[in-house]
């Protein structure tokens, strides 16, 4: 029987990240993300806005559809390729994609997952203010809301005019969220756009409206009843709601729930309420967001003073 010794093979000695650490060295960071998908996933969940979620899916999926590759391993030049094959959209729609790759690859390169950011060398294409054309008189304003009839409906066109709401926070409203004031006036609570909190008073009219068809409601109901008992009504058709008493009213077919916003704003600042009133009601990031009304609706212009 043999009795020769088996060799003893020493294991090779790995070095563990925390005692690199221990001395001061930077370790490597790794990738944040396993695949595109995951990414993509998250960049997606950072944004509040349901709205915003399913636009930036929707142009992920067109994105990588056409380029046919993983992330990392794209170049400018496929980037460009694929912006080049919109030119045949509208401004707004190759503005709309290039912001959502642009921030795509901000996000990707902040997770380590690409190594270039591409999207920083294409700006998006100018795109046309339309803002002015969206904003309708206060007569039409107050001429929408007067021919509604069903109250549920006129409260909800009152509070989106006379709040300046979205109508994604006021069709996400419960009853505790409103609180009435001295003089018949009310305040509403509002969780806004980007996870901001804002309070809004609203007038003693508005407030009235609002009551009127409050029916048995708690305060965890719904101020905007859907036909399913207990649920808030949903956008679109909130949106509906608007376009029907726009159709009535005679005004355009274009007319949207935030051209209530955009005339609350508007004739807001005609009747001489400061600006940074109106921006904290609307609930702007940035006093020149509010401040695009004035220059779409400017009282001043060096063309009356010449005589044609």
């Amino acid at each position: 029987m043999s009795t020769a010794l088996i060799p003893v093979v020493e294991a090779e000695y790995v070095e563990l990240p925390i005692e690199r650490a221990a001395r001061g060295e930077s370790l490597p960071v790794p990738p944040q993300a396993d695949s595109d998908d995951h990414l993509i996933g998250m960049w997606v969940a950072r944004h509040a806005s349901p709205h915003t979620r399913r636009n930036y899916r929707m142009q992920a999926t067109c994105f990588r559809t056409f380029v046919g590759k993983p992330l990392p391993l794209l170049r400018l030049d496929d980037l460009q390729a694929y912006l080049a094959s919109l030119e045949g959209k509208a401004p707004a729609t190759r503005a709309n994609a290039t912001a959502a790759i642009k921030s795509l690859f901000s996000f990707a390169q902040e997770l380590g997952y690409v190594r270039f950011n591409i999207g920083k060398a294409v700006k998006a294409p100018p795109i046309k203010n339309t803002l002015a054309e969206r904003i309708m008189s206060e007569t039409d304003a107050m001429r929408m809301v007067a021919l509604v009839d069903a109250p549920r409906d006129r409260a909800l066109l009152t509070l989106l005019y006379g709040g300046g709401l979205r109508i994604s926070e006021a069709c996400a409203l419960r009853w505790r969220d409103l609180t009435e004031r001295d003089g018949g006036a009310a305040q509403v609570v509002i969780y806004g756009k980007g996870g901001k909190t804002r309070v809004v008073l609203l007038s003693p009219n508005t407030w009235r409206t609002l009551q009127a068809q409050r029916g048995d409601g708690g305060p965890d109901d719904p101020v905007f009843r859907s036909r399913k008992k207990g649920e808030c009504i949903q956008a679109r058709q909130a949106d509906r709601i608007v376009k029907a008493a726009a159709a009535r009213a005679g005004l355009s077919a274009e007319v949207s729930a935030h051209w209530l916003r955009h005339a609350h704003a508007s004739h807001a600042l005609d009747r001489g309420a400061p600006i940074n009133l109106v921006q904290a009601t609307l609930g702007h990031a940035s006093v020149a967001t509010t401040g695009r009304y004035t220059h779409a609706r400017p009282s001043e212009s060096s063309a009356r003073f010449l005589g044609v």
